[in-house]
């Protein structure tokens, strides 16, 4: 066996999707100087369980961490899929963190993939698990990727810091390849829908922001539902909560949504649990998710400023033709997202600001990526 050849980068920033990238270019990559002068030095808990999980959807990758965590070698293997698998996200981050680069894996699976994680489903660090239902999935359908056997569940809510929650995803794989997209609609919004949620805790709060919330819509839109979803019991999770997820549909079939969750948050030493704080009134959480949610529409684009990255990613992994789509103001994530992309792929956007509008159109010859995978069977 020759000598493998790493891709070296240095740092702990984007390390998420530097792995990722790194699977489905099958780069070796060599991580230095991970979070060396912190003062927790290297890996943190949920960076840890993310390789786990890779190597659970994975045959035959390689993963080498030095002593102190500073130096990560990882060599990407045959991204399997599988039915029945299942991963702890733990309760450093939400299930939302592990679930962007797990359904692009699932795409370019040998297998269908369907997975039960559990940890916290709602933070207010990363999307929701709501958010993944409501607009993740239908963005994916844009590429061309099958409704049937694209699926998220949630089985039962958790919140920091305790988690307790479970979903089960189910991510179909694509035959040969994504479907190339001219997306530069936003249309007008039509409709707003949403869910408020709240475990261990009183359903006066779901009922409280959805009003506050309302409040806001109901001057500007007719057609807004926005549901309950009261947990009890063992369906509650392991601490008390409430948040609301908001979508916002246009005329052109696009998805806009922001999400937050109100809970006991850990302390910096991650032992610390402020529980005497007092949580944000739940009237104060309902305006400020509706002033959010026109803030996204306001900015325009085809996606929210939440789903910049991975409608950059989707764009860079389709065939050989061209994709051109319209956001409002790139954020530093999508950034990021366009300097990975042309790191791994060898794929460069063409970006021109519309003044006019105040949005960005992006444009991009897809990196013509086949699910090999499926090809083995």
């Amino acid at each position: 066996m020759g000598k493998v050849s790493y891709m070296k980068v240095k740092g702990s920033k984007n390390l998420r999707q530097r792995l990722l990238l790194s699977t489905l270019s099958s780069t070796p990559i060599l991580i230095e100087e991970i979070r060396a002068d912190a003062t927790y030095p290297g890996l943190l808990p949920h960076e840890v369980s993310f390789l786990r999980l890779l190597e659970t959807v994975s045959d035959d990758c390689h993963v080498e961490i030095n002593e102190t965590g500073t130096k990560l070698k990882y060599k990407p293997g045959i991204v399997m899929g599988g039915r029945y698998l299942e991963h702890d996200c733990g309760v450093s981050r939400s299930i939302g963190y592990f679930l962007e680069p797990l359904i692009v894996l699932g795409l370019f699976g040998k297998k269908p993939l369907s997975i039960k994680l559990k940890g916290i489903t709602n933070d207010p660090k990363d999307p929701s698990v709501d958010t993944f239902r409501s607009t993740t999935l239908p963005l994916l359908k844009r590429f061309g990727v099958s409704s049937e056997g694209l699926e998220l569940k949630i089985l039962s809510r958790g919140v920091a810091p305790n988690g307790g929650g479970e979903v089960t995803l189910s991510v179909p794989i694509i035959h040969h390849s994504l479907k190339a997209v001219t997306w530069t609609d936003e249309g007008m919004v039509k409709r707003i829908r949403g869910i408020s949620f709240s475990t261990r805790v009183s359903v006066q709060f779901e009922n409280t922001m959805i009003h506050a919330a309302r409040g806001i819509f109901n001057r500007l839109l007719p057609d807004v539902h926005i549901f309950t979803d009261h947990k009890a019991g063992a369906q509650a999770g392991n601490s008390p909560g409430y948040g609301i997820s908001l979508v916002a549909e246009t005329t052109s079939g696009c998805f806009l949504s922001v999400d937050t969750t109100i809970s006991y948050a850990r302390g910096n030493d991650d032992m610390d649990i402020d529980e005497k704080k007092e949580l944000m009134p739940s009237e104060d959480v309902g305006e400020e998710i509706a002033s959010l949610l026109l803030g996204e529409i306001e900015q325009g684009g085809v996606v929210d400023s939440t789903h910049q990255g991975l409608l950059f990613l989707l764009c860079a992994l389709c065939p050989q033709d061209v994709s051109v789509v319209r956001v409002g103001k790139l954020v530093p994530y999508g950034i990021e997202t366009l300097r990975n992309i042309r790191d791994f792929l060898g794929v460069k956007f063409v970006i021109k600001p519309e003044p006019a509008t105040g949005t960005v159109m992006l444009k991009c010859v897809g990196s013509g990526l086949k699910n090999m995978s499926r090809k083995l069977c």
